[in-house]
């Protein structure tokens, strides 16, 4: 009787396995023979499912990308005011500053690849600033529907302010992992923000 494969678990296993050497010994030191043996599985079973190292990494930041989106819906569903779009974004804030080991390891891996994607043709290639372009459609989106619910004046443009944010937040992330700031002041400093932008109401 032929031997069932979970190819999809297959693939996690491999990813997994890049995302914890990266953690590390760093994204740039990364092979594809150094991952086959973390993972326990031969370099042509790598190969296979991943033809080069750039399309490995981008497999492995869409899975942090929705582990990512997934902690913050987990935050959500144990929150009375989860259908509140400013409640939202102060979760997401929160959620985006590395204060715990799955946010740290999102944000290690994520600004490795965008600072090897600077200069390297083949890696750039790959559609990495996706992400974070779906994330700023769908925090435009939570603050279009501030204003509709009067948190947020009229004039305010969400687009800018889903900008503003996401730059606060990996600006504040980079700043945490480095030790410049803890993550606790980091969190108020985006609490802050998002008072000052919900302020202008009372203006």
């Amino acid at each position: 009787m032929p031997k069932f494969v979970d190819h999809e678990q297959r693939c996690n296993e491999i990813i997994n396995a890049l995302i914890k050497l990266a953690t590390r010994i760093g994204l740039h030191e990364v092979t594809m023979r150094a991952v086959a043996a973390e993972a326990n599985v031969s370099l042509r079973l790598v190969q296979y499912y991943f033809t080069d190292k750039a399309g490995l990494m981008h497999a492995a930041l869409l899975k942090l990308e929705a582990d990512s989106h997934q902690r913050w819906a987990d935050r959500l569903s144990g929150e009375i005011t989860s259908e509140n779009p400013r409640r939202i974004l102060e979760i997401f804030a929160n959620e985006a500053i590395p204060n715990e080991p799955d946010s740290r390891t999102f944000h290690i891996v994520w600004l490795s690849y965008a600072v090897i994607a600077m200069t390297d043709s083949v890696m750039a290639s790959h559609p990495f600033a996706d992400g974070p372009k779906r994330l700023e459609r769908q925090l435009c989106n939570l603050f279009m529907e501030c204003q509709r619910d009067g948190s947020l004046p009229a004039q305010a443009n969400p687009s800018f302010e889903a900008t503003r944010l996401i730059a606060l937040v990996h600006g504040l992330g980079t700043s945490v992992m480095i030790g410049h700031v803890d993550a606790a002041a980091a969190i108020a400093v985006t609490q802050r923000h998002l008072d000052d932008v919900f302020k202008q109401t009372k203006m």
